[in-house]
Formats: structure tokens, sequence, C-alpha cells
């Protein structure tokens, strides 16, 4: 199906994510707003949801499912199994559903619905609130190549997305999903760096905040190996040496990557329940 034919998109759920989703698919033109709508147990989410995008709120997820074709699911995951159950009749194949709910595997969606259905999960982090998220989604039932482009094209409009296996999401869950929380201790900790050498905090921390934003577009511009970036402005005898000599000795790297790998086995722990 083309990208056209797939443009009225519904929400299952009116919160800060689905927000930040409506609004980056229409202010991008992936589709229009008055293609969009949503249902939301809780009338205010519904009407900010509006406010906010300017598409329409709906009163029930019958009328997102009759009035969409791509449907995405942005309830808490301890919603998921009453709503899987409240529409599981509406759905059909020319239904594409992509579920936001953190660790609800596409079993727990396939199982419910049937395995014919067109389904997508998506790990999102915070950032796409701002357009600037770091996603990964797993295919699952029948959801094609084309629905895989169709969803990293509809995650593109708020950051950047991947298409990866469904066992590697417990690692991305670890790495971007978590991964904002490490960067805020990062701005934190330079920030009261700044303040402890005789910087005044806001000055401090927005500095501290563009640095981290200025380094990461580095990265992603120039796609140099942050090693190399590193040793660009590392002079010898310099002062950045000195700070890299420091958190060296401070172990950040091993404190990072075991970060990583810590979120990664609890998030495996929540899928099995524990």
């Amino acid at each position: 199906m083309t990208k056209q034919s797939l443009s009225k998109v519904g929400f299952i759920g009116a919160g800060r994510m689905a927000t930040a989703l409506a609004g980056g698919l229409i202010s991008s033109g992936f589709t229009t707003k008055d293609h969009v709508c949503a249902s939301d147990t809780y009338e205010a989410a519904s009407e900010k949801f509006a406010q906010e995008t300017g598409a329409r709120s709906v009163s029930s997820n019958q009328q997102v499912m009759e009035q969409s074709e791509i449907i995405i699911l942005s309830v808490k995951p301890q919603q998921i199994p009453d709503v899987l159950q409240e529409i599981k009749s509406s759905v059909t194949s020319q239904h594409l559903l992509i579920s936001i709910a953190a660790g609800c595997p596409l079993s727990l969606f396939l199982d419910t619905l049937g395995e014919f259905t067109r389904m997508i999960r998506v790990m999102p982090n915070t950032p796409c609130l701002v357009k600037q998220g770091a996603s990964a989604f797993a295919r699952g039932g029948q959801a094609s190549t084309e629905d895989a482009t169709l969803v990293e094209s509809l995650l593109s409009t708020v950051g950047i997305a991947f298409e990866v296996p469904e066992s590697q999401l417990d690692a991305v869950t670890g790495l971007s999903g978590s991964g904002p929380a490490y960067i805020y201790q990062v701005i934190e900790a330079l920030s009261d760096g700044g303040v402890r050498v005789g910087l005044p905090r806001q000055i401090a921390t927005q500095l501290a905040a563009q640095t981290v934003k200025g380094a990461a577009e580095m990265v992603l511009q120039t796609g140099e190996h942050p090693g190399t970036l590193k040793d660009a402005v590392t002079s010898p005898g310099g002062t950045t040496i000195a700070g890299i000599h420091a958190l060296e000795a401070g172990g950040l790297r091993n404190s990072l990557m075991n970060a990583v790998s810590a979120a990664t086995s609890r998030s495996i722990e929540l899928g099995q329940g524990k």
C-alpha cells in the first residue's frame, strides 16, 4: 500500500507521546490534522491532544478503529490486554497496528488479535516529545517490508528510527529507552562541576546541556567515530586530556556500559513478568 492510502492515523491513548507523534506527523506533512484522531479514557487528555495538534478527539476506541488505517496503541502497558479485547473484533487486514507500550511483546498482541494482524512494536524514548527521539521497532504477524518502511517514515517525523529483531528491543530499551536519564545525570554532573569552579548555576547548566547537544550533533553529522572526534580536541599535555584522565580514573565508561547492561537485564525481567 502507498503512504497516501495509509494516511488516516488513529491513537488509542492521547497522552504526551501520542500528542508528540501526532504533531510530528502533521507538521512534517506525513498526513493532515483532518486525518488524525484519538481517544482516551481521560477527557482532559483528549482535549489537550486536540488543542495541541488540531486533530480530532473521539469518544471511543471503536471510532478510532472505524476512522483509521494506522492504529497507534499508546496506552499504559497494563491497559493493553483490556484494549485488545475491546478492539479485536474490529481489526482487519487493512489495519496496521503499532504499539509503543513498553514491555509488551508481539506475542501478547498476536495471541489476542490473531497471526494475520499487521503488527509492529516500537521502543521510543522521551526526546520524541521535542522531535529528537531515538526509536527502534520490530515487525510481527503479517507486517510487511512496506509496513516497516512506513513506520520508519512515521517515527522519523520525531527523530530517528531503526528496524531490529524483537530480541534486540530489550537492548534498545537499555540504551536509548533509558539513556536520556543517564545523559541528564551527565548534564547535571557537568553543571555541578561548573558551579564547583565558579560558574553561576544557570550558565553552567546551559553550557553543559549545549555541550552535550553539540557533541551529539558532531557524531551524527560527521559520521566520525566518537573516539576520533575526542582525539581531535585532545592536545598533548592539554586541559582535555587532563579531564579525560580524571574520567577514566572515575570509571565513567565502565559505569555507562554497566548502566546499559543493567537496564537491558531489567527490561528482560519485566517482559517475563518479574
